[in-house]
């Protein structure tokens, strides 16, 4: 029996003499490999994306926000009724058991100046747990404390991007900067976050103490009224418990009956990020489906050709034959040659494919990770489709009559 390593290299030879059609054949491969790569590599830097805007709003994060209201008939919508205040911060922080910071927030928008600089930003009064409550660092400076709180203190801490716009390369820490013409001290300046899941940018905000911003900046109809209590679970396992108890304490302090309706909202961010991965993981694997197309079609392209190359070799078959080759010999041969110009069109698929997405990410600013599941994935499947399609042929082949195939012009 002729062995594994001469078939071997005569596939080998028969590919290499007809150099022009191995190379048209590999394309179709190569264009297979190439879409799946890129387009797995752009869905999964999507949905990294999407996960990553959600997760820097912060980790097992309640929002709590005042429900609606009716004037005339007319409903107003969510967070049209003043309805939460501190104190309801307070019960929550206080009786919910499975809640680990609460950090209450009445914001608004304001004129910030400092010096002959100015910038419009978002005002964010809230308390010392807003840092835990959304994973928020400091680059430089000190968080607000309980004592700013209760003297409704004149200190801010400032996102990046409005440190950029109103001091350049000046050090803020200690600066004196005017909010509605009234005057706060810099104390600390925070991590940058970046965009938000809805293209805001995070890092545009300025924080100070909450009883500041009802006071002395914004005002509020209700004592102590908040627009937003943000809520911390202690764990993922706690959410589920955590929105629990806090509706239920929400009802018990608003006096709501079994039957009415509540005059609050209580939303988990984790299930709009479990939706999102869901929603990007379906679009990475229809992408990663349709373009699997051009993989099959590669594979029809490989059959085709060796079916060609088995009459234009009709006669060498024969020969073979003659001089003791048996059908498995035949077989194994024509194999080797579909799964040699798959696997070949699959590494160059790869690295065409790999080098796209990077371009594709620079030039169009899209995310795009080139995973290596991704690249596993594409090159067996290219071999996968040289061994699927080349069998035919090969199973062709080694049913020739030598003697027909001798005859055979």
């Amino acid at each position: 029996m002729i062995s594994i390593l001469s078939t071997l290299k005569i596939a080998l030879r028969a590919l290499w003499v007809n150099k022009m059609r191995s190379a048209l054949t590999m394309l179709g491969i190569i264009i297979g490999v190439s879409a799946v790569i890129i387009m797995l590599a752009v869905g999964t830097g999507i949905s990294r994306k999407i996960s990553g805007q959600i997760s820097s709003i912060g980790s097992n994060l309640i929002i709590v926000v005042p429900g609606s209201s009716t004037q005339g008939g007319i409903r107003m919508g969510g967070g049209s009724q003043s309805t939460l205040t501190k104190d309801d911060a307070d019960a929550i922080a206080r009786e919910c058991s499975a809640v680990a910071t609460v950090a209450p927030m009445h914001n608004g928008a304001a004129q910030v100046v400092y010096g002959n600089q100015n910038w419009s930003t978002s005002i964010q009064g809230t308390t010392p747990g807003i840092l835990e409550v959304k994973d928020l660092g400091l680059t430089a400076g000190r968080n607000m404390n309980d004592q700013d709180i209760r003297n409704a203190t004149k200190v801010c801490l400032l996102g990046q991007t409005v440190v950029n716009n109103l001091f350049g390369g000046i050090d803020p820490i200690g600066q004196i900067i005017r909010i509605k013409k009234i005057p706060f001290t810099v104390i600390g300046v925070l991590e940058s976050k970046g965009q938000s899941l809805g293209g805001q940018d995070q890092d545009d905000t300025i924080l100070i103490p909450l009883t500041t911003a009802q006071k002395k900046i914004f005002g509020t109809t209700i004592p102590g009224m908040v627009r937003t209590i943000m809520v911390k679970a202690k764990s993922a396992e706690d959410l589920p418990i955590a929105e629990r108890q806090v509706n239920d304490l929400l009802r018990q302090r608003h006096r709501i009956g079994p039957n009415k309706e509540d005059d609050f909202t209580v939303r988990n961010l984790t299930q709009i990020l479990e939706m999102a991965e869901q929603t990007t993981n379906a679009l990475t694997l229809l992408l990663g489906a349709i373009a699997s197309v051009s993989l099959l079609v590669g594979g029809i392209g490989i059959m085709n050709i060796m079916l060609v190359s088995v009459t234009e070799r009709t006669r060498e078959i024969g020969i073979r034959m003659a001089v003791g080759a048996k059908t498995w010999d035949i077989r194994i041969q024509f194999i080797i040659e579909a799964l040699t110009l798959s696997m070949i069109g699959g590494i160059t698929g790869i690295i065409i494919g790999s080098g796209g997405s990077v371009i594709l990410s620079t030039v169009f600013e899209y995310p795009s990770v080139v995973s290596p599941l991704s690249i596993l994935l594409s090159f067996s499947f290219s071999g996968l489709v040289g061994i699927f399609f080349g069998f035919y042929p090969a199973y062709k082949a080694s049913l020739l009559n030598p003697i027909d195939a001798l005859r055979f012009e």
